[in-house]
């Protein structure tokens, strides 16, 4: 496996691979198994598949986590190479946003006002820049985003469309631990209480799954449902709780539930802000 850290090295390595298929896994480091389930997505998909790894600065807003964000460069390049990873990018801030780097893409209308749009001005625009500065450079065929942020990967798609990037946006299903918590890096800074108050998040989500299956047709009763759920816990401050069309995550309102739903939670646990969604295929009948 080729650990790159500079562009000058990547462009290398890329010219290796040159003319076959090339799958591309953006990570932001300290790998888990949710991320190496995308790891495995890709190699299924491409010939040879390169992963970034970079902590990007510009998607972190005043007074978030960027400081203390878990970092293991080893032990995530060991995992890599287990893989059969080709390539393994790990670029510095400069060597990504070199001296004169002054170029922002932005995202707009209902796919990146609500969820964490709302709840972290900002945060989008920085995830679309890098996302475009990175597939610009690794040029792959297929890049493969998890579900577990959702609203991102409806937002590279639409990135990637938009501009005629030419790159197919896999979407890889929320790997979870054994207890229901879907994986995060951010998971390490729970305390064990808080650890088992995070599954709040999931039990909110299972109760307005339940009650949208059970043909419930009002879209504020579940939201209401689900916020009583999560706020259960004292440690659990909620964020948003949300019931939208997918894939344009427009809302409701007084509309019957039909047809794909996306359920979306967010809240801090403790010191720890923590996501969670799911989605529910709900037939034009209402399943009744």
């Amino acid at each position: 496996m080729i650990v790159a850290r500079g562009v000058a090295e990547l462009r290398r390595a890329r010219a290796e691979i040159e003319g076959e298929s090339v799958a591309f896994v953006p990570t932001m480091g300290f790998l888990h198994a949710g991320h190496l389930s995308l790891v495995r997505a890709a190699v299924d998909r491409a010939d040879h598949v390169i992963v970034s790894i970079f902590v990007n600065p510009l998607q972190f807003g005043s007074g978030e986590d960027l400081a203390r964000y878990p970092r293991d460069e080893e032990s995530d390049i060991e995992k890599l190479r287990a893989e059969g990873v080709h390539t393994a990018f790990l670029p510095t801030v400069p060597a990504l946003y070199p001296p004169g780097f002054a170029t922002r893409v932005q995202v707009r209308g209902p796919l990146a006002e609500r969820l964490c749009g709302a709840a972290r001005p900002g945060h989008f625009d920085g995830v679309a820049t890098v996302v475009t500065r990175l597939l610009g450079l690794v040029r792959p065929r297929i890049a493969v985003f998890g579900e577990k942020d959702y609203q991102q990967l409806l937002i590279v798609r639409r990135l990637s469309e938009d501009l005629s990037l030419g790159v197919e946006i896999v979407g890889a299903p929320i790997v979870r631990e054994p207890d229901g918590l879907a994986m995060s890096s951010r998971n390490r800074y729970l305390s064990e209480s808080e650890r088992a108050d995070a599954l709040a998040l999931q039990r909110a989500l299972r109760s307005g799954r339940e009650a949208i299956e059970r043909g419930g047709r009002s879209a504020a009763t579940a939201v209401e449902n689900m916020s009583r759920v999560l706020s259960e816990p004292a440690t659990v401050k909620s964020d948003y709780v949300e019931l939208l069309h997918e894939p344009d995550l427009t809302p409701f309102d007084d509309d019957p539930i039909r047809g794909r739903v996306l359920l979306a939670v967010a809240a801090h646990v403790g010191e720890t802000r923590l996501i969670d969604n799911c989605v529910v295929n709900i037939p034009p009948d209402g399943g009744q």
